[in-house]
């Protein structure tokens, strides 16, 4: 029988575990399965379970741990818990850390898209790699807003779906309800882009993955290692188009949508946007920009 491949645990000096510590979720429960493994398997490297306290703080958690050495730091989340980890990570210039997520969210759409390989073999045996992330700023006439999303940044039909899912509830039905209501009161929103030029759109998405929410395809070729983000646009055209939309969405996919390294507008109104499953408000006159940060997370999984 053949022996076993070498685990190359010297590409970590520990492992840190962020999850939401409520015992009757799911991340607390996955998060002590991953450690008992990695103990078992790696035991010559540390794991650290770290449980989060409030909103924000895996960010601040994340930051924490990539300040020094060579940390595996691995988000046991959805989207949005994800996303404040890697902003912690990218709060520290020149780190040496490694992300991954292991999937304990309602809304999974990064790990459904750049899986690779199960967590656990990943760590052991799984090779490194660069990926690309989208740097919002967002400067309002009193502040300015500096966020990375891994995924996506979404306006319009995005955040409408999102609000209206937080109010309405989890659950299949309750979320289904809660997304045909968002979508037929749904009120168009306003840009000015960089040339001076108005548009109105129901819905815009700059897309870092293929995939969204749970079900949706958003782009045939899009890929969170090319160096590019996709614009996945529906100019203002009525409820019937976006229906047919979210159609194609779930079933053949929207197909090829245009690639940029940036997308620069101006708010008309205020907007909110959501950006990898967390949503934000931007008050009138905020310019946004979004481009693409080429390599600039360390991810296994």
């Amino acid at each position: 029988m053949a022996a076993e491949p070498a685990v190359p645990e010297a590409r970590f000096d520990r492992v840190a575990v962020i999850f939401n510590p409520d015992p009757s979720r799911m991340p607390v429960h996955l998060a002590e399965h991953l450690r008992d493994e990695l103990v078992a398997r790696m035991p010559s490297v540390r794991v650290d379970l770290l449980p989060t306290g409030f909103a924000g703080h895996a960010r601040e958690l994340a930051r924490a741990a990539a300040q020094a050495g060579r940390p595996l730091i691995v988000s046991v989340s959805g989207d949005g818990g994800y996303n404040e980890v890697v902003n912690g990570v990218m709060d520290v210039p020149d780190n040496q850390a490694v992300c991954a997520v292991l999937a304990a969210g309602n809304a999974n759409d990064h790990r459904r898209s750049t899986r690779t390989l199960p967590l656990i073999e990943a760590i052991l045996h799984g090779s490194l790699r660069k990926m690309d992330l989208l740097h919002l700023q967002a400067a309002a006439p009193e502040a300015v807003t500096t966020r990375y999303a891994h995924s996506y940044i979404g306006f319009g039909l995005t955040p409408a779906m999102a609000i209206a899912i937080e109010k309405g509830g989890k659950g299949r039905l309750r979320e289904l309800i809660a997304v045909a209501r968002a979508v037929s009161g749904l009120t168009p929103f306003e840009i000015a882009r960089s040339d001076g030029a108005h548009a109105t759109f129901d819905s815009l998405v700059l897309a870092n993955i293929p995939h969204m929410a749970k079900y949706g395809r958003l782009s045939q070729f899009g890929d969170a290692t090319d160096g590019k983000f996709e614009v996945v646009m529906l100019p203002h055209s009525g409820t019937w188009r976006m229906a047919l939309m979210t159609l194609r969405a779930v079933t053949v996919g929207l197909g090829v949508q245009p690639s940029v390294r940036r997308y620069d507008f101006v708010t008309v109104g205020p907007l909110p946007l959501q950006i990898d499953g967390e949503v934000l408000h931007l008050p009138e006159g905020t310019a946004v920009q979004v481009r693409i940060a080429p390599g600039a997370l360390t991810v296994i999984g």
